[in-house]
Formats: C-alpha cells, structure tokens, sequence
C-alpha cells in the first residue's frame, strides 16, 4: 500500500474526495471545516423549521456565547447558507433562515444529529469503559 503523506492535497487522495481537481483541496477543506462546525451544525438545524431572531437562535443552541453566534452567523451568510433580513420597525427585527444552499445543507446536518441520537447510548458506554481505570491484579 502506498503511502499518502498527511499534507497531501484533497485531489491527491483516494476514496470519495479523489473526484475533486487537487486545486479545489483548500476549498473544500474550509466547507467542511465551516459546515462540521458544532456551531454551524446547530444552527442550521435549529433553522429547519423556519426564520429565526438572533434571540431565538441563542436561547434554542444551549453553551454558544453572543460572539460566537454572530461570527458563526456571519460566516454562514458569507458562504450563502443562510439570509439574514431586517426588518425597519421599532425595535429593530433581524431574522436569520436558511437559503436554497443552505437547506441542502440540512440534509447532511439532519443525518449527522440523528447518527448521534441513535448511537449515544452506545458511545457513552465506550466512554465509560474507555476511562475506566485498569484493574489491578
């Protein structure tokens, strides 16, 4: 078996990321990187049923801090995943949803949420027994 160094380009490996060009290997790097973001992954999930305000999004996404919803937010406008839309009243209404793009995203993310749903039992048994200390003779 030939050995693929770990800096090896995305284009460069075999398996399901080998149908890339090498040259999109950054690319698709940061996608993955921005769309398995634990924080990325809740609130495109939380966005699933309809728009949400920033208030909403923080109270329904439990241990994410007021910065981190923004820069996530901000990052995932940027890659066109979601809308963010004002409203001209008083006070100021901004909701956030999920664009075409993003909704296909929800695909994933949905698949994601329910592998850990159905084997969290399982993993925290592994857990478990993985720190459990060595038994002594």
């Amino acid at each position: 078996m030939e050995h693929i160094p770990r800096t090896a380009p995305v284009g460069a490996l075999t398996g399901p990321c080998s149908r890339w060009p090498a040259e999109h290997g950054e690319t698709i790097r940061q996608i993955i990187e921005r769309a398995g973001n634990k924080w990325a992954v809740l609130i495109v999930s939380s966005l699933n049923c309809g728009p949400l305000r920033y208030t909403d999004l923080l109270h329904s996404i439990q241990g994410i801090s007021q910065r981190m919803l923004t820069h996530t937010l901000r990052q995932l406008q940027r890659d066109g995943l979601i809308t963010r839309t004002s409203h001209p009243e008083v006070p100021p209404r901004v909701e956030y949803a999920l664009t075409d793009l993003g909704t296909t995203l929800l695909v994933a993310v949905t698949t994601l949420i329910d592998w850990a749903g159905t084997h969290h039992d399982e993993i925290q048994d592994n857990r478990t027994r993985f720190d459990k200390p060595a038994a002594t003779s």
